[in-house]
């Protein structure tokens, strides 16, 4: 099934927060270009809203510095069950050329759980956007109950550079 054809079965409205936990925008630019008019993912029905206490879904781009860490966690605890986390970006996914900084306290799965990944730097909106679709079918098979398996879906290539953990 394409992602598309997922989008458009898509039961009920996927609603996102953001979360910057230290990143250089240059994702963040990304996620709001998907949500703009050219991609316009509205139109699927994925609305981004200001709260977490309304959100089914939490983007999270960056590394999680030292400084972000609690409220990491705080916005996450917020989310009502279920939930899916998407983290995007090589520096959210691996931490990427700041793996090693003083002031990280490591990749976002090193904080709360993550259920997909989106590599790049900074990822496409057509990537973003495939990252959503393994969300919603994720965030499915939690509210139909349905057994899921703890593989995280991961898509996009990382990159060369990147490192390993």
């Amino acid at each position: 099934m394409k992602p598309l054809d997922i989008l458009e079965v898509l039961p009920r409205s996927l609603w996102v927060t953001t979360c910057n936990s230290g990143s250089c925008n240059g994702c963040d630019i990304e996620v709001v270009a998907t949500l703009g008019p050219r991609y316009d993912i509205e139109r699927f029905g994925m609305k981004l809203v200001g709260t977490p206490r309304h959100a089914d879904v939490m983007i999270v781009t960056g590394p999680v510095t030292r400084f972000m860490r609690e409220k990491v966690k705080r916005i996450y605890s917020q989310m009502p069950d279920p939930k899916v986390v998407i983290v995007v970006g090589n520096c959210g996914c691996s931490g990427d050329v700041f793996y090693k900084s003083y002031n990280l306290v490591g990749p976002v799965d090193n904080i709360i759980p993550v259920d997909v990944y989106v590599h790049g730097c900074a990822p496409r909106p057509e990537a973003i956007i495939e990252g959503v679709t393994k969300a919603v079918l994720k965030l499915e098979s939690l509210r139909k109950k349905e057994p899921v398996s703890n593989v995280v879906e991961t898509v996009g290539e990382p990159v060369a550079g990147e490192v390993a953990l």
